[in-house]
């Protein structure tokens, strides 16, 4: 997901999306274990969206107070 995307969210949107971010990052992660991962580039990919998402939801909650 663009950042452009995330800034439309309210807080409580970005964080919903957050956390389905880390699940799915959880699931790739197992399967990266159990040898079943064929795309492994999609772990750098959840790790920097998730990471986009905590930056974009920081800058609101900083600009609320």
């Amino acid at each position: 997901m663009k950042a452009a995307e995330l800034r439309q969210k309210d807080v409580a949107a970005l964080q919903a999306e957050i956390k389905s971010l880390q699940k799915a990052h959880f699931n790739l992660r197992m399967q990266k274990a159990t040898q079943q991962l064929a795309n492994t580039a999609a772990l750098r990919q959840t790790r920097r969206a998730i990471a986009r998402a905590k930056t974009i939801l920081t800058e609101k909650t900083a600009a609320g107070q």
